[in-house]
């Protein structure tokens, strides 16, 4: 039996909604550096969602552990803009698959290994509303391991 499956068993008909993931802390590209990452470490957030300060719209999020790498090797101070360190969401060109609430784990755990849309594995999801309009929360491979861990055999 595959690890997939193994753990699908587990699942049961659950969702995104039963990791009750935490809300997404968002920060702005103009924002300091210093300030996301004080956001992140009062939270114990590992990532932070950048969206526009004018629209709100998605534009990228900051890898808390890429970030203080990043410091720890002088490719950015704690002075500069989120912009200079956040990954940007490729809008063009690329399959984006929606995770809402309704989203059964086994989706999310195909997302994480990046079997849904064939692409690179994934850290962690924005969870949005299904028209993608409002970041509802952020999960994590963690959160779906300790989900499994939690839930009785």
């Amino acid at each position: 039996m595959s690890h997939m499956s193994a753990w699908a068993l587990k699942y049961r008909g659950a969702t995104v909604e039963d990791l009750d993931p935490p809300p997404a802390l968002s920060t702005k590209p103009t924002e300091p550096i210093s300030h996301a990452l004080m956001n992140a470490f009062e939270r114990d957030y590992t990532h932070l969602t950048v969206v526009s300060e004018d629209t709100r719209a998605l534009l990228g999020y900051l890898n808390i552990p890429r970030l203080k790498e990043m410091l720890k090797n002088g490719t950015v101070r704690e002075t500069d803009y989120v912009e200079q360190a956040m990954q940007k969401f490729q809008r063009s060109g690329k399959i984006y698959k929606v995770i809402t609430m309704d989203t059964p784990l086994e989706e999310l755990e195909a997302f994480f290994v990046g079997g849904v849309t064939g692409s690179s594995s994934n850290d962690f999801a924005v969870v949005t509303d299904g028209n993608r309009r409002f970041v509802l929360g952020v999960a994590t491979k963690a959160d779906l391991e300790e989900f499994v861990k939690r839930r009785p055999a």
